[in-house]
C-alpha cells in the first residue's frame, strides 16, 4: 500500500493524497503521474522514489523501473528496492540477474522466497525450488496457501516429467483443476498414461464447474483455458498410438489461438510428429508457430531441444540439405555430446548416398565422446551391414561394452559370423560371454541358457571335442538330463572312449526305462499313420470258399509306364523319319503351304451367322410362292412375339466420403454404368 508522506506545502500533501487515492483504485497511471510532480518539488524523496518504482512495475514498465533504481542506487539503498529489482529482471527473463539480486540478502521476505522459488523453477533448478515451497507452506499461513500448493504440485510434475524422478508424495489435495493438472503430468513422467488420462478428465470437469459460477465467462473463454488440459490429453493418445484421435484435438487447439505462445508451440511440434514425412506443406505451416517471440522462455530446455530437432528432420524431408546441415550443426554447436545432432546429419549425408562420410563422421564422434557413443556404433554397424562388410559390422558391435555381454547381441554376432562361415569367431563370442556370466552371475539362468546354446551350436558344426567342457557343466548342474548325458558321451566317444564307457554306466537300464505302453492302443490312437488290423476269427460258417476264376476281384494296381505313348497310325514295320526330331520348316521335304485355296468368306451379315447360312437366306435361290393372305376374319399378326426383356439397371450408390481434415474436398458421387444382359 502507498504510504502518505508530507513534505511541507499544501501542494505536496494534496499530491499524496492523490497518489494514495489512486493506489487503493488500482490506478497506477494518474498515481504515477501524482508521483512525478511531488519528486519534481521534492527530489531525492525516498518514499516518493519507491512509490515512482512500484507504479512503473504495475504499469510493466519493468526496464524503466531499473533505470530509476540504478539512477538513484545510492539513494534508495539494497534493501529497500531489493524484490522489486528481483522482479524487474526476473520480468524481462534475466534470471541469472535476478538470483543474484535474491541471494544477495542475507535474510528473504516471504513475498522474495516467492519470487526465489520462481527464479529456481525457471533455471530448473528443482530439487531446490521444492525445498523453498515446502518451507513457505510450513511456515505461513494466509490466503496464498492454495497458489503454493499449485506451484510446489508444478515443481514436482516437472521433475517427473524431465528428471525421471519419483519424488515423495506430498499429499496435495485435489480441489483444483490446476492441482489435476498438475498430478494428470506427474503420472505421465511415471509412464502411467491411462490413470493420467482419467486424470485429466477430471481436471476438465473442475475446470467447467469453477468457471461456470462466473457469469461473466463465456464459452471461449472456459475454451481458452481448457486448451492447455486438451493438448496434454492428445499428448496422451499420440503416445497411446491413437494418432487420428490426438490430431483432432490438436487442430481444435490451434483453431482457439490462445494467448500462450508455449502451448502453440507444443501443440505444433506435435503436430509435426505425426504428420513425418507426410504432409509436408502442413508441417510448414506449424513450423511457424514454434518461431513466434517468448517461446524460449516458455518452455523447458527438453521442450526447445525436441523443437529444434524436429525442425532439422523436417527440413531433412523437405530436401533442403543445407538448411538441415546447418540445423543439425547449430543443435551440435549447443549440444557437443549428445547424439542426435550427429545421427541427422549422417541420414541426410545417407539420403546424398554418401555413406563413407557417414561413416567417418560416426568414427570421429565415437572417439571424442566414448561415453555417448553406444548409439553411434550400432548405426555405424547399422551403415556397414548395408554395405555388405559384415564382419566390420560384427567388430563394430563387439566394441560395445554396454552391450557386449547383452543376449541379443551375442545372438545378433553369432547370427552374422555363422553366415560369414566363421564359427571360430562365433564359438569365440560365446566363450567370452560365458565367462563373464561365470564371474557376475555363476549358475544363473542366463549362465545356463549361454552354455546349453554354446554347446549345441558347437555340435551342430561338428566341434564334438570342444562342446565337452560346456556338456559337462551342464550335467554337473542336472545329473538327471539324459539328453545331455548322451550329448556329452557322444562326444566322448571321439576323444576318450574309456571316459565315454565310464559315462555310459549312468544311463539308465533298459528296464527302468520301459515304460508300461499298451502297443495296440497305440497304433490304434487317432495319432497313428498307420493301423495294424487284427485278423478276424474264422468260424464254421464263414470258412474261406474255393475261389474260381470268377470269384477273383482283381485290385487296382500302379502300372509303371515304360514305354511311351504311340500315335494311333503307328505302323511298326515302318522305318521311322530319320528328320522327325527337326522342326517342318527344316526338314528337307517341306515345300511350303499350297497357295490357291482360299478360306470360306465370312458373311457380313448379323452376329453369329454364317457363310452356309447365306445362301438359305436369298430369295432369288428359291421356288417362288403365291403370296398366302390372311384369312377373312382373323386378326392382324402384332409386330412381335414377345415384350422387351427389361435392362438390368444397377441405380446409382452415393459414395461415401471419407473423414476429412480441415481443407479437404468431399468426393462427389459417381454413377455407376448400366449393366447386365439384358436386350430384346
Amino acid at each position: 500500500m502507498l504510504r502518505n508522506m508530507s513534505s511541507g506545502g499544501g501542494t505536496v500533501a494534496s499530491l499524496w493524497t492523490e497518489v494514495n487515492r489512486c493506489g487503493q483504485n488500482g490506478d497506477f497511471t494518474r498515481a504515477l503521474k501524482a508521483v512525478n510532480k511531488i519528486l519534481h518539488e521534492v527530489k531525492e524523496d525516498v518514499t516518493a522514489l519507491h512509490c515512482k518504482i512500484v507504479c512503473l512495475v504495475q504499469n510493466c514498465s519493468f526496464k524503466e523501473a531499473l533505470n530509476v533504481m540504478n539512477t538513484y542506487s545510492k539513494v534508495l539503498g539494497s534493501e529497500l528496492i531489493v524484490f522489486e529489482k528481483a522482479y524487474c529482471e526476473y520480468r524481462l527473463n534475466r534470471v541469472e540477474s535476478a538470483l543474484k539480486t535474491i541471494e544477495s540478502v542475507s535474510e528473504q521476505t516471504d513475498k522474495l522466497k516467492e519470487l526465489y522459488g520462481q527464479v529456481l523453477y525457471r533455471m530448473e533448478r528443482y530439487d531446490e525450488c521444492k525445498a523453498v515451497y515446502t518451507d513457505l507452506i510450513r511456515n505461513s499461513q494466509d490466503e496464498y496457501e492454495e497458489e503454493r500448493k499449485t506451484n510446489l504440485s508444478a515443481v514436482v510434475a516437472a521433475m517427473s516429467t524431465w528428471e525421471k524422478a519419483s519424488p515423495d508424495d506430498l499429499g496435495l489435495s485435489e480441489t483444483t483443476y490446476e492441482l489435476s493438472y498438475n498430478a494428470a503430468c506427474t503420472l505421465i513422467g511415471r509412464g502411467q498414461l491411462t490413470e493420467a488420462l482419467n486424470k485429466l478428465q477430471e481436471a476438465e470437469e473442475l475446470c467447467r464447474v469453477f468457471f461456470s459460477e462466473d457469469s461473466d465467462i463465456t464459452e471461449e473463454d472456459v475454451e481458452s483455458e481448457l486448451a492447455v488440459i486438451h493438448s496434454q490429453m492428445a499428448y496422451i493418445m499420440q503416445l497411446q498410438g491413437r494418432t487420428e484421435e490426438a490430431l483432432q484435438l490438436y487442430n481444435q487447439v490451434i483453431k482457439l489461438k490462445p494467448s500462450d505462445v508455449g502451448l502453440l508451440a507444443v501443440t505444433a511440434n506435435n503436430i509435426i510428429t505425426i504428420n513425418k514425412d507426410q504432409n509436408v506443406f502442413d508441417s510448414k505451416k506449424k513450423v511457424k508457430l514454434t518461431n513466434a517471440d517468448g517461446v524460449e522462455y516458455k518452455l523447458a530446455k527438453k521442450q526447445l531441444q525436441a523443437i529444434e530437432f524436429n525442425k532439422a528432420l523436417l527440413a531433412m524431408y523437405t530436401n533442403q540439405a543445407d538448411q538441415c546441415r546447418k540445423l543439425s550443426s547449430g543443435l551440435q554447436s549447443q549440444n557437443p555430446g549428445h547424439p542426435r545432432p550427429v545421427l541427422i546429419q549422417v541420414a541426410q549425408l545417407c539420403r546424398e548416398k554418401q555413406h563413407s562420410k557417414a561413416i567417418e563422421l560416426l568414427q570421429r564422434f565415437s572417439d571424442q565422446h566414448p561415453d555417448s557413443a553406444s548409439g553411434i556404433k550400432l548405426t555405424m554397424a547399422q551403415l556397414y551391414l548395408t554395405q555388405g562388410h559384415v564382419t566390420k559390422a560384427c567388430d563394430i558391435l563387439r566394441s560395445i561394452e554396454d552391450f557386449k555381454h547383452k543376449q541379443g547381441m551375442i545372438s545378433a554376432l553369432v547370427s552374422m559370423y555363422s553366415h560369414e562361415e566363421d564359427i571360430d569367431s562365433a564359438i569365440d563370442v560365446f566363450s567370452q560371454a560365458i565367462q563373464y556370466y561365470q564371474s557376475e552371475q555363476p549358475g544363473s539362468s542366463v549362465h545356463l541358457a549361454l552354455v546349453r546354446e554354446a554347446a549345441d551350436f558347437k555340435l551342430k558344426y561338428g566341434r564334438k571335442k570342444e562342446a565337452i567342457s560346456d556338456l559337462e557343466q551342464l550335467w554337473k548342474q542336472n545329473t538327471n538330463d539324459i539328453h545331455t548325458l548322451a550329448q556329452l558321451i557322444s562326444a566322448y566317444s571321439l576323444v576318450d572312449q574309456d571316459k565315454a564307457k565310464s559315462l555310459s554306466k549312468h544311463l539308465p537300464s533298459p528296464e527302468s526305462m520301459s515304460f508300461n505302453v499298451d502297443v495296440d492302443e497305440l497304433e490304434n490312437s487317432h495319432g497313428a499313420n498307420y493301423v495294424r488290423k487284427k485278423a478276424a476269427k474264422v468260424t464254421g460258417e464263414n470258412l474261406p470258399k474255393e475261389q474260381g476264376w470268377g470269384d477273383v476281384k482283381l485290385f487296382k494296381t500302379l502300372k509303371l509306364h515304360t514305354t511311351c505313348k504311340l500315335p494311333k497310325n503307328y505302323d511298326p514295320t515302318a522305318n521311322p523319319d530319320p528328320e522327325r526330331w527337326l522342326p517342318m520348316r527344316e526338314r528337307t521335304y517341306y515345300r511350303g503351304r499350297k497357295k490357291g485355296k482360299k478360306k470360306e468368306q465370312v458373311g457380313k451379315g448379323t452376329q453369329g451367322a454364317t457363310s452356309g447360312a447365306a445362301s438359305d437366306l436369298d430369295a432369288s435361290k428359291t421356288a417362288s410362292s403365291p403370296p398366302t393372305s390372311p384369312r377373312p376374319g382373323s386378326a392382324q399378326a402384332s409386330a412381335s412375339t414377345s415384350a422387351p426383356a427389361a435392362s438390368n439397371v444397377v441405380p446409382p450408390r452415393q459414395q461415401k466420403p471419407a473423414t476429412a481434415g480441415p481443407g479437404a474436398r468431399k468426393k462427389a458421387p459417381q454413377k455407376k454404368k448400366k449393366g447386365g444382359k439384358g436386350g430384346w
